[in-house]
């Protein structure tokens, strides 16, 4: 007891010295969340940057690697590294970009009843054996032995997986369904030729869904539901994508879909036709179709990058791997089965190409790693003095805009000019930066403020500029 009492009087020390200790070195803990009371300081950031051609060039090797924008200007910024042929580190700001769409995704997916698992990326090769694709897939298939003889695959779909998943369920009923089961995984294909960067590596995020039905008219509604989320997803990121009757390939199933979007780097040739919507993959054509199947009318042809894909796969799989449900009259069933995918470092590629200049980034609103870049003035020019004014707003705005509280950076290098960062602001796509320059001294003060997606700059004060920033969307 005596011992216990000496050590329970230690505690307040211990707490003091805790606290003391708490307080050591806070540059150690400088780039931390606003609500510790620490602000994003863009010198802290781990962004390594290749901002010369030379260098991008030397990454990858040989010039003829670098084939579209995206892929170039990520390396250049610092969103990406490689790491081997087709795959590649993904740094801070990228991360950052594929949280916030995963985020989305969420949001998507679980309004039409999505619910999310996560599955092994190593698949037993019996499983892909039962439907024939471990001989189908091919090359594609990344395959490997354990320590055992045993054989697997590191998954690049989960289908095999999902199916052996429900039917190892045994007490399914009619009433459960449908199942709308989803996961964000890696992915892995072995491609004989990674090129574009993101958009067509051997290893590669994706939302993978998987839809289990009663019946076949519920799965094609299940189906339909599945495709205007994926249209409304891309609707929020401002993605003009085009939906695109496709061919089934080695998923199989009756009905298949793509999203496409139009890029003169797309590896896809698809025709839309103007008058009454008709839209396949050129592949799922007649080469001698020049007119629409549908009307008759004219058909224009584009290129495009695909960037979700779905499909109506019936009893395809739910049947080799005997996944039921009992029906009303307590009699197994098979259940119907869809499956749907979403590219989503392919998205984010795809959206960079699309939407930046030739030296510039730009984001999907939505998905800018950060929204908001804070420029103070160079150290020792004459408008040295609104530095601190500078500090105070960037409290200002992470204070009283909560949805803003980590997705306001300050570029703190103040060694440099503010037109040298200014220009750094812009290649990394900020989609709104605000300096303290001259007019910061005025009384009231005034900061400037540059829209980076519309090209427009307002002068605005302290309350205004919240104000402003107010109607910015996060998610």
């Amino acid at each position: 007891m005596k011992g216990l009492l000496s050590r329970c009087r230690a505690l307040p020390v211990l707490a003091t010295c805790s606290h003391q200790l708490s307080g050591c070195g806070p540059h150690r803990f400088y780039h931390r969340d606003p609500e510790t009371g620490k602000r994003l300081v863009l010198s802290r950031m781990f962004q390594p940057q290749n901002l010369r051609e030379d260098q991008v060039l030397s990454l990858e090797g040989r010039s003829g690697d670098l084939t579209c924008k995206s892929q170039r200007l990520m390396l250049q910024v610092g969103l990406i590294h490689p790491a081997g042929p087709g795959s590649y580190h993904l740094l801070p700001y990228t991360v950052r970009a594929l949280e916030k769409l995963e985020r989305l995704i969420d949001q998507e997916m679980q309004a039409i009843g999505g619910q999310k698992v996560n599955m092994p990326s190593l698949s037993p090769a019996e499983l892909w054996r039962a439907t024939s694709r471990w001989d189908l897939m091919g090359k594609e298939l990344l395959r490997l032995r354990d320590r055992h003889g045993k054989e697997y695959c590191l998954g690049p779909t989960h289908e095999e997986a999902i199916t052996a998943l429900v039917a190892s369920q045994k007490t399914v009923s009619y009433k459960q369904l449908p199942f709308l089961l989803y996961q964000v995984t890696r992915k892995f294909r072995d491609e004989p030729r990674p090129r574009f960067g993101l958009l067509r590596g051997r290893e590669f995020y994706m939302k993978d869904m998987y839809s289990f039905d009663a019946s076949p008219e519920a799965a094609r509604l299940t189906y339909g539901l599945v495709g205007e989320a994926y249209g409304s997803l891309f609707r929020r990121l401002g993605l003009q994508c085009v939906r695109v009757q496709a061919d089934v390939g080695s998923i199989g199933g009756t009905t298949s879909h793509e999203f496409q979007l139009p890029a003169d780097i797309g590896e896809d040739r698809f025709a839309v036709c103007p008058g009454c919507g008709f839209s396949a993959n050129m592949e799922t054509l007649r080469m001698s179709h020049t007119d629409c199947p549908a009307c008759r009318g004219p058909l224009t042809e584009a290129r495009g990058i695909e960037v979700g894909h779905t499909f109506h796969l019936g009893t395809r799989y739910s049947s080799i791997f005997n996944a039921q449900f009992t029906d009303a009259q307590g009699k197994p069933c098979l259940a119907e089965m869809g499956c749907y995918g979403l590219g989503m470092t392919r998205i984010l590629a795809a959206a960079i190409e699309v939407l930046s200049t030739e030296d510039c980034i730009r984001w999907p609103g939505l998905l800018a790693p950060y929204q908001v870049c804070l420029i103070p003035p160079k150290k020792g020019s004459k408008e040295e003095a609104a530095a601190e004014l500078a500090g105070h707003l960037y409290d200002l705005i992470t204070e009283t805009l909560p949805q803003l509280r980590r997705e306001v950076l300050l570029d703190d290098r103040t060694h440099r000019t503010i037109g040298n960062r200014l220009k750094d602001a812009n290649k990394f796509g900020y989609p709104f930066v605000i300096i303290a320059g001259k007019r910061a001294l005025e009384d009231p003060a005034h900061f400037e403020v540059w829209s980076q997606n519309t090209g427009e700059v307002v002068f605005l004060t302290r309350e205004g500029v919240t104000e402003f920033l107010s109607q910015v969307q996060v998610v």
